[in-house]
């Protein structure tokens, strides 16, 4: 039976020329819940390589991409699986279909994160809102919708890892909703081999987990000789492997991930690279004030004109002004006509336009930076403060 959708009156946004000089806060709006909706979890898997797949836990032959519901998570089961069948139910992560009927509980934080329950997300919530209450979603979108429609209070998302790089749907989506970073903090990310009760590094076949973190573990999963196989989310494989019962796959994921499940760790800290880092984003409906009593990093996003030396002239507002750049990503711009120059091109772009993403070493309160984008707004065609926040220098 098909769910009716209540849509929720919009929120008036500032224009889209927000600056540090007049950012604004967004507008508290009443919202008409939306109805409880049943569903499933989808999981997305694909097989690296062109291997026999008759054995895989999904029944049949896997496509790239394919959805794999958990249909055993249904009406009789309303929360998350949980193998130790605790007492305490684990709460379904969010999907937009049914962001609803989210209250705070008094003053305690409520912090959205993607994933389910023991991913590295969650915990990096947990690090950066202490006491918080960690609330689950199953797409990045979803947690960026919840803070605007006020069902949560902050989402804590990954903007970059030290191995994997740039995580680019984030950086879309600051773009595309109308939230302020308001902080940042690192996660050492440490990888387990996890499998059910009694299954030895012998028995396994395959090894399920995002493809990042497939990618963190290469050497050590090369070695075991593992068929891999990509999902949404790390704590999300160790959660199907515990559901399934498999006997001949483990799963890549946190050793929080392992306890939750009820899974047995087969090996720790099997990434490639002690050195794995990854920095998340806390964000919010409003910014915070910049301050100058404490470290601060502000991020910005532009876009400019194409010709010669013009990047170059548009990072050198920061290097006059000795102005550190910790990181500089461009992304396409998006639903703009490609561009063509002259006919020598036979029809094909001669460029793309672009947006370039800039996190620098500067607070907003400080002049430096007010006139270094003051500079920048000079010849930038499009210029947004995403915001202005404490830097995090530890990493836990």
């Amino acid at each position: 039976m098909a769910a009716t959708i209540i849509r929720s009156p919009k929120i008036s946004l500032p224009p889209p020329e927000t600056t540090t000089s007049n950012l604004s806060s967004l507008i508290h709006t009443s919202f008409t819940p939306l109805p409880k909706r049943r569903r499933c979890l989808s999981i997305y898997a694909c097989a690296d390589g062109a291997g026999d797949q008759s054995n895989s836990p999904f029944g049949g032959e896997i496509k790239k991409g394919q959805a794999i519901e958990l249909n055993k998570v249904n009406d009789e089961h309303p929360y998350e699986y949980n193998a130790k069948d605790s007492p305490n139910p684990l709460p379904r992560p969010l999907t937009s279909a049914d962001l609803s009927n989210m209250a705070s509980e008094g003053s305690r934080l409520r912090v959205a994160y993607q994933g389910v329950r023991g991913a590295y997300s969650e915990s990096a919530a947990e690090k950066a809102y202490p006491n918080c209450e960690a609330v689950p979603c199953e797409q990045f979108d979803t947690a960026f919708e919840a803070v605007e429609r006020w069902l949560v209070d902050r989402a804590v998302l990954p903007i970059e890892n030290s191995l994997g790089g740039s995580i680019h749907r984030n950086y879309d989506l600051l773009l595309r909703h109308r939230l302020h970073i308001v902080g940042e903090v690192k996660l050492a990310i440490r990888h387990c081999l996890m499998a059910n009760n009694g299954v030895k590094i012998e028995d396994l076949k395959r090894v399920l987990s995002h493809p990042q973190a497939l990618a963190q573990c290469e050497n050590t999963l090369t070695k075991l000789g593992l068929v891999r196989e990509a999902v949404d989310d790390t704590a999300g494989a160790a959660k199907y492997i515990a559901f399934q019962k498999l006997k001949d796959a483990g799963a890549v994921a946190s050793l929080a991930a392992a306890r939750i499940y009820g899974l047995n760790v087969l090996a720790q800290d099997i990434q490639d690279d002690s050195d794995n880092v990854t920095r998340f984003l806390m964000l919010a409906r409003e910014p915070i004030i910049p301050g100058t009593d404490k470290p601060f990093k502000t991020s910005v996003v532009f876009s400019l004109d194409e010709g010669p030396g013009v990047l170059f002239k548009a990072l050198a507002v920061f290097a006059m002004r000795n102005i550190n750049l910790t990181k500089i990503e461009s992304r396409p711009l998006q639903k703009q006509a490609l561009r063509v120059l002259d006919d020598s091109t036979d029809g094909f772009p001669k460029y793309f336009p672009y947006l370039f993403y800039v996190d620098f070493e500067a607070s907003m309160a400080d002049q430096r930076a007010q006139n270094a984008l003051g500079h920048l707004k000079e010849f930038a065609t499009f210029l947004r403060v995403l915001g202005s926040y404490p830097s995090d220098s530890g990493v836990a």
